[in-house]
Parts: C-alpha cells; structure tokens; sequence
C-alpha cells in the first residue's frame, strides 16, 4: 500500500470540489498527473473511491469511508504544525467561525478581535448564519466554532452556555409606543420597520416570527449593520428587532421596548465538535470566546 500525503490531499480537493481539475488545481498539478495519482490512490486501496456523473465526481461508499478518515489525517496534521509552531512564535493557525447576528453583533466579534490582537500569527473566518443552521455546520467540519440561538437535536456536538441575551423592539423617541414599557410582536408589526439585509439571519428570524403570528413584516429599507438601523431608527424612519446587548450606549433620539414574547430572551450557545481535538490555537480562542468578561456576566445575570 503506497501513496503519498499529496495523494490524500488530492482525494480530499477532488471530494470537496466535486471536479477533476480543481482538485488537481487546489494542490497545484495538471489534471493529467492527477488522474493518474487518483488511479494509483484507487489501486492502494482496492476499491474504485469516485464515480463519475453529469454533476461531476461523486463519492463511492469506499469513497464515503474514506473521507471521513483523511479529513481527520489533516486535522490532526493541522494541529501538529499548531503545536510545534507555537515553539518557534507563538499560537499559529487558521479558525472558521459560523454565528447568528445577536451573537456576533453583541459579543463575539469583539472577542475574537482582541483574541487576534494577542495572536498576530492566527487568522479567522467569521461569518453569519442562522441558529438553526450552525450545528450542522459544526459537525460537517465546515466551521470549527458554532455560537446560535436555543438548543440543538444535532448529535456529536460539545455544546457550552456562552451568553444570554434580550431581542427588544426600539422606537423613535416621539413614536406612539415610546412610552410604552413593553410591546407584543404582533402589536409592533403594525408599524413600518427598518431591517437588516435581506440575508441577515436577524432579519430572517423576524420574518419568521412574524409568519408564527401571521402578519408580514412592513420593511421600509434594510441596512447592513444594526448602527445604521438604530441610526435609521432615531431619524424617524421606523421601529426595529435588536439584541439587547446592543444597547447599552443608544443612540439619542429612540426609546427601547421589552419585548413581550417568550421567545425573546434566548440562550446563546457554543459549539464544537466532540469527537475531534481542536487545534491549540482554536481552543485558545474557544476558552477566550468562554472566559470574556462581558459575556461571562451575561450568564449569571436573572
């Protein structure tokens, strides 16, 4: 049985790319030499690891099999070179992170900024998704952090308590809710909002919400970060869905409304896979993410 780590890695570009040629690309060969490293990774093993179909390269069982196994050879690679490395110059490394808008907006992204602060030498992917959509993520490797909203029925995961956080609904100061301490969904859906974009899991949780109660949502302009809607929001323009932990310095000119569901005060929770080993560098963020102060209190609080 011989074959190189560059045939494994080939294997896993050509998994991932579903192509032929751009997983020859992704580890710099012709395609030509890749077929036949393919042909000799195939031949080592026994078993044909690809069909080929009008969608491009699928996977075979073996092929199935497989790549579960050489995911985890990288990982564990990944995390040699993270291990030794911080011998030479500290923490190294690359970290994918997946969150809903609350969390990233009221918590993580500052943590993460002052986490890559202290480590020059490590870099990170952020990027927003819906709560319902991160575990998933999580366990198919496409992210190594997953902070959502609620619980998860996905199995395999190491789930920790992050924060807890308040979904309110802001008005302009002179609206004719301001004065009122808390408002229903429902009542608040009668005025015109300002959102944010369309692809917002913020937004997208308010649209969803709104179907429950079965009034649409009266979107006057979406904004694409939640100081344009609060600003937007004290200009007079609409009424918005905001996190709580947004608020602790407000804009002049809005007022702020309990919001009156059950739903609105939601456990924020962080995610990892449980059967695989961090990198170093990725659980020195995981424990940073933990152990902030800001978020930390969150949890004690009633």
């Amino acid at each position: 049985m011989r074959y190189e780590l560059t045939d494994l890695k080939l294997f896993l570009e050509i998994a991932q790319a579903r192509s032929l040629s751009a997983g020859a690309a992704g580890v710099h060969i012709t395609a030509s030499s890749a077929s036949y490293r393919l042909k000799n990774l195939e031949q080592a093993m026994g078993a044909p690891l690809f069909v080929r179909t009008p969608r491009g390269m699928d996977l075979t069982p073996a092929g199935e099999a497989m790549l579960e196994h050489v995911r985890e050879l990288f990982e564990g690679v990944e995390r040699m070179h993270g291990d030794v490395g911080r011998y030479v110059s500290g923490l190294k490394g690359h970290v994918r992170i997946a969150a809903n808008s609350s969390a990233l907006n009221g918590f993580a992204t500052a943590s993460i900024g002052r986490f890559l602060v202290l480590n020059p030498d490590v870099d990170a992917d952020i990027e927003e998704r819906q709560s319902e959509t991160i575990p998933a993520a999580v366990l198919a490797r496409e992210v190594d952090i997953g902070i959502f909203a609620g619980g998860t029925e996905v199995g395999g995961l190491e789930v920790h308590r992050y924060a807890m956080d308040q979904l309110a609904i802001v008005v302009p100061s002179n609206h004719v809710l301001a004065a009122e301490p808390e408002v229903k969904l429902g009542a608040a859906l009668e005025f015109d909002f300002v959102c944010m974009s369309r692809t917002s899991s913020n937004f997208l949780f308010l649209r969803d919400a709104a179907i429950r109660v079965g009034k649409p949502v009266r979107a006057r302009l979406h904004a694409h970060s939640f100081e344009a809607v609060l600003s937007l929001v004290a200009a007079g323009l609409g009424i918005a869905l905001v996190p709580s932990s947004l608020l602790a310095k407000p804009p002049a000119g809005i007022a702020t409304l309990r919001l009156a569901e059950p739903w609105a005060r939601r456990e924020l929770n962080l995610a990892v896979r449980a059967e695989g080993r961090l990198p170093l560098f990725a659980t020195a963020l995981l424990q940073f993410l933990l152990d902030d102060p800001r978020v930390a209190m969150t949890r004690e609080a009633p």
